[in-house]
């Protein structure tokens, strides 16, 4: 049987890192309904293939909370729900009456989880992106994936699993920018800073044009890095940007797999 059949989700969480928690839950077996306002959910306009991957399995009922008729259909589902998520700033949740405090007051039985931007400043409105730039995370570029809401994500599942063995009225609130401080030590401790080995300043970790598009060489344990150059027929840890150009990305892979060296082509998707 799955680890959590028969426990019972009900959701408010919208965008990112509610939906994914969600989605991890149903797969160990919880059951979830989703409460999403009369213009749904801003994730279905981004993508609407993730939207309907990440709800596959779950309930999805509009209501408009900010009418009486709405908030009077919500009740028997909060009765119903063993926990509940939510993704708004406190001060908008506790204007619906959907505060914690004011959820476990109605149903004690409840255990809630609220996902904020951060702990410290829940009603600060911010974004994966403005997170991942106050973490040192970025450099020139927009990321490439949604780093803090997806760490968020996984602390929501585990704030889930918490309060399910906790007694009834538990609450925790899970920070997105809480959530990405794990994921921003390596910065913190210089290693993925420009001059840190993980952040350019090693030649044999680090990302490269190729003729055609771009590898990545993680060559970082010693046996690696002395079979990689030797390859190349290059002395140890000489710069490599100019020999890495001289190949296609197909040759590259062809190299890595006849060397035994971890050396992957970077894919587009």
């Amino acid at each position: 049987m799955p680890a959590l059949s028969g426990v019972s989700l009900l959701s408010f969480a919208l965008n990112v890192p509610g939906p994914v928690a969600v989605a991890r839950l149903v797969a160990e077996g919880a059951t979830a309904v989703k409460i999403e306002p009369p213009a749904g959910d801003p994730l279905a306009a981004y993508s609407r293939p993730w939207y309907d991957a990440l709800h596959a399995g779950v309930t999805v009922v509009p209501l408009d909370l900010k009418r009486d008729a709405g908030r009077d259909a919500l009740e028997p589902l909060l009765a119903r729900a063993d926990v509940v998520i939510t993704s708004q700033r406190p001060g908008a949740l506790a204007r619906l009456g959907l505060s914690p405090a004011a959820l476990v007051a109605r149903h004690p039985h409840l255990r809630v989880v609220a996902i904020v931007g951060d702990t410290a400043a829940p009603e600060v409105p911010g974004h994966d992106v403005t997170y991942q730039a106050e973490a040192g995370l970025l450099r020139a570029d927009l990321p490439a994936t949604f780093v803090a809401d997806l760490a968020g994500a996984a602390d929501a599942v585990t704030a889930v699993l918490l309060a399910l063995r906790e007694p009834a009225g538990a609450c925790h609130v899970v920070g997105l920018r809480d959530a990405l401080t794990a994921f921003a030590a390596p910065g913190r401790y210089g290693l993925t800073r420009p001059e840190g080995c993980f952040g350019g300043a090693d030649p044999a970790y680090n990302v490269y044009a190729a003729a055609d598009g771009v590898v990545a060489v993680a060559a970082l344990e010693p046996h690696f890095r002395a079979r990689f150059y030797a390859a190349l027929g290059l002395p140890l840890n000489a710069p490599l940007h100019e020999t890495m150009q001289a190949r296609t990305c197909a040759a590259w892979a062809a190299f890595a797999r006849a060397h035994d060296v971890p050396l992957s082509v970077a894919s587009h998707a």
